[in-house]
């Protein structure tokens, strides 16, 4: 077969059903954009007799692969086929490769890890204190249904921008690129229109409270629902290891667990499914920049390709990805909670120049309406914290935190 043709038939499995969804989406691009010929071949003596899709590319561009990837981009993330070291025509107002806080330590650093099935109460309380984060092993997560979140989030990513942006119709799953920072209703915040400043992500947005309401609606697409149903298979899981190691917790600060028991509350449960492009231009710029999450806990699962980086003792330090482990974070909720005692670590996403990253997260919340008490923080509750986060965005272009909520004579802690 001729290399610069790509012919799609008619399969049950998910890849050729992501092909095929494309091929149907170019189909329409095909009399405005003269990059593509596509031609559907009928017999001649048989008209009835329809051949599969032929996908004709330019001599420059041959792969179906990369056609696929680029047109399931924002645009603004978008490279040319040829070439993977384009610059953009934008300006950086804060500098190449401009980082607030903290130099890199070129040597990845094993995280503490924590074994779920035998939790050690007094390495728990080490890494919280110390770290802000954790691995966990032996956490109960069938290693089958994680490689099939990955695979569906792929296929899911794949899919061509303008038909990801219309996934909200009848089913939880929201779409968002350039920034994590969402509404409670799942709108984006984006903190800049510059490329070379936003956050080069993008994302599905997933409250767990509505995944089990949204499972007697079945969705047009057999791909939504199966992924919906992965979703609310690992959302048992989640919820059963953030509870116990919440109890751990609130156990080792010698809190009332009946008492702050509401500030874990799974009904706000989020899980965000990310996709970090290739590094393809030459100016720096970042998956995600520096942060700290604003849960009690988040746990992340993450494919094999890396970026993750935290700051610890003013360092920036590599995460290493280990296949069928978890990365527990501590989020400022948990930090509040506990004095400052524990840490909300901070922490970004650094892009691979080879290869795309997914990973997924889950975070948990206190409940909204909740009065979080500290002897350092001003009585607040999260819908209140919240607001003022997305205020700070909308201002400041970045979030501010817990410095808003810290009482004046412990500010100089912070």
């Amino acid at each position: 077969m001729d290399p610069n043709i790509i012919a799609a038939s008619s399969t049950s499995n998910i890849q050729s059903f992501s092909i095929q969804f494309h091929i149907f989406n170019l189909l329409s691009l095909s009399n405005t954009n003269p990059l593509y010929n596509i031609t559907r071949a009928t017999n001649s003596e048989n008209p009835s007799s329809i051949k599969p899709f032929s996908i004709i590319f330019p001599q420059k561009v041959m792969s179906e692969s990369n056609i696929i990837e680029n047109h399931s981009y924002p645009p603004i993330f978008r490279s040319p086929f040829n070439d993977t070291t384009r610059k953009l025509d934008l300006k950086d107002e804060q500098g190449e490769g401009a980082e607030s806080t903290g130099t890199l330590d070129p040597l990845p650093l094993p995280l503490p890890l924590i074994d779920f099935q035998c939790l050690d109460d007094e390495k728990l309380d080490t890494a919280c204190k110390e770290w802000g984060i954790f691995r966990l092993e032996n956490h109960g997560v069938p290693s089958s249904l994680l490689r099939q979140l990955q695979e569906h989030a792929k296929t899911l990513f794949r899919l061509p921008f303008e038909a990801k942006q219309g996934l909200a119709k009848r089913c939880p799953i929201k779409y968002f690129w350039g920034t994590p920072a969402l509404t409670s209703s799942g709108v984006a915040l984006l903190r800049t229109s510059d490329a070379l400043n936003m956050d080069w992500v993008e994302g599905l947005n997933v409250p767990v409270s509505q995944l089990h309401q949204h499972l007697q609606h079945i969705h047009h697409d057999p791909l939504i629902n199966d992924f919906r149903d992965l979703l609310e298979d690992y959302r048992g899981h989640l919820t059963r290891i953030a509870s116990t190691l919440f109890e751990a917790m609130i156990n080792n600060l010698k809190l009332d667990l009946q008492q702050v028991k509401p500030c874990l509350d799974e009904s706000t449960g989020l899980i965000r499914v990310y996709r970090y492009p290739r590094h393809t231009i030459n100016e720096h710029v970042k998956g995600l920049h520096e942060h700290t999450d604003s849960s009690i806990i988040s746990i992340l699962s993450e494919d094999q390709v890396g970026g993750l980086q935290l700051l610890k003792d003013d360092k920036w330090l590599k995460v290493e990805p280990i296949p069928n482990t978890l990365v527990v974070n501590l989020g400022d909720m948990m930090q509040v909670l506990s004095d400052d005692e524990y840490k909300s670590v901070k922490h970004k996403v650094e892009l691979n120049k080879n290869k795309e990253r997914v990973s997924i997260g889950y975070f948990v919340f206190p409940e909204e309406n909740t009065l979080i008490n500290s002897s350092k923080y001003k009585p607040f509750s999260y819908n209140q914290f919240r607001a003022q986060v997305q205020q700070d965005i909308k201002l400041h272009g970045t979030k501010i935190g817990l410095q808003n909520f810290k009482l004046p004579h412990t500010s100089q802690t912070v």
